[in-house]
């Protein structure tokens, strides 16, 4: 048996190779299987096919086909939205440019109302100091130590003399009022341009108009003190003015005959305005034209002061009362309601000076922002109008302000 099997392994029978033959191909090749592809749509197989050997050509070549179109499509858009916007764009830059003014004058103005407070209180103990020390020196006998008390009183009175005059020159008190003010008016301009954006939209002429009010407030209120600050206690006294000055002509004959009441303004109307204008002239600016100087005379008046220093503790009071008060505060603010009356008057006339009454603001939307303006309700601007026109027939002064808010 051990025989045979010897045998055989040595000389193998056909049966034998083809078995084991069988076992080394199956041994040798081991082929994975392959994932059944099913395609319901033999179009979908040749789509997949054409758009894989595209990608390993070209991954971009049919993305590069459309994209010009994709571009052309969108730089119209960007030059439709650009030409149509540009008003828009530029009047929310004056706005930008706006806030960052009115944070400049809020830290400004209480920068200089800290000068006020400090200067005042240093002016005052230096003042006092100086004063006890000559009431010392005075009392106690001759010698070195009384001619350093003396020598130090001299030198203290000297300082707060020098420190008193660049105070009465700058009046801190009237420029802190001055920041507050513009502070107040650049907030007025702030509000035009978010209510003009709200409610229309914006040409040209609007961002002319606007940025004209922009620079006609920074001349009324400059930030800088060298070079550029206004004249305090000038000679000739001149309102405020913050808003750019309008040239309108109005031919009264001419309104008058086309007029019947359009756009809310009649002939009536333009009469009540005009009488408004008279009375606001001829009283109130008047009449804060006078504090205003009145309130100069009282401040301005640097030799007394010098004296006052000279004299010792008689010039704190002075000081305190010149400072301490802020005069100079008191003067601006006179100043600014001149101002606001100057204003009011040039708004009423440069309205009534266009010619096309459809181009005015509206004539009962206007009389009722006067009115406003004025502290009066409706009736009360009329009435006022009446009786101005009643008195000027008569020859007569009217007695009443025009304004009651201020």
């Amino acid at each position: 048996m051990a025989c045979l099997q010897t045998s055989s392994l040595l000389f193998p029978t056909s049966s034998t190779l083809s078995s084991s033959s069988r076992r080394m191909i199956n041994a040798a090749i081991q082929v994975p299987k392959v994932p059944r592809l099913r395609f319901t749509n033999p179009k979908t197989a040749t789509k997949l096919v054409l758009e894989g050997l595209q990608l390993s050509d070209g991954i971009s070549n049919t993305y590069q086909i459309a994209q010009p179109k994709h571009q052309e499509s969108s730089k119209h858009f960007h030059s439709t939205t650009t030409s149509t916007s540009t008003a828009t764009i530029q009047l929310y830059a004056i706005l930008e440019e706006v806030a960052d003014r009115i944070e400049m004058h809020i830290n400004i103005g209480e920068q200089r109302n800290n000068w006020n407070v400090l200067l005042l209180n240093s002016i005052n103990m230096i003042t006092l100091t100086a004063s006890i020390m000559a009431g010392i020196a005075g009392t106690v006998g001759a010698g070195m130590p009384i001619l350093a008390l003396k020598l130090s009183s001299a030198l203290l009175f000297t300082a707060a003399s020098g420190m008193l005059l660049i105070m009465n020159k700058i009046q801190p008190s009237q420029l802190a009022e001055e920041q507050r003010n513009a502070t107040r008016l650049f907030k007025q301009i702030q509000t035009q341009i978010q209510n003009l954006l709200a409610l229309r939209e914006p040409t040209e002429q609007d961002v002319k108009e606007t940025m004209e009010k922009v620079l006609a407030l920074d001349k009324a209120y400059p930030l800088p003190l060298l070079g550029a600050m206004l004249e305090k206690y000038p000679k000739k006294f001149e309102a405020a003015a913050w808003w750019p000055k309008s040239h309108g002509v109005q031919n009264p004959s001419e309104t008058k005959s086309r007029m019947g009441k359009t756009n809310g303004w009649s002939e009536d109307l333009e009469d009540e305005m005009r009488e408004i204008i008279s009375v606001v002239k001829s009283k109130d600016f008047e009449d804060y034209e006078r504090l205003a100087i009145g309130s100069a005379f009282v401040g301005h008046n640097d030799l007394a002061a010098i004296a006052a220093v000279a004299a010792g503790s008689l010039s704190t009071a002075v000081n305190a009362f010149q400072h301490g008060g802020q005069v100079g505060m008191v003067f601006e603010m006179y100043r600014n309601c001149a101002g606001f009356f100057n204003k009011l008057e040039d708004t009423i006339e440069a309205t009534l000076g266009e010619q096309d009454l459809e181009k005015r603001e509206n004539g009962e939307l206007f009389e009722m922002k006067i009115a406003l303006e004025l502290g009066r309700s409706l009736p009360q601007l009329r009435e006022l109008a009446s009786k101005s026109a009643s008195c000027r027939r008569n020859g007569t002064v009217i007695d009443e302000m025009g304004s009651k808010l201020f």
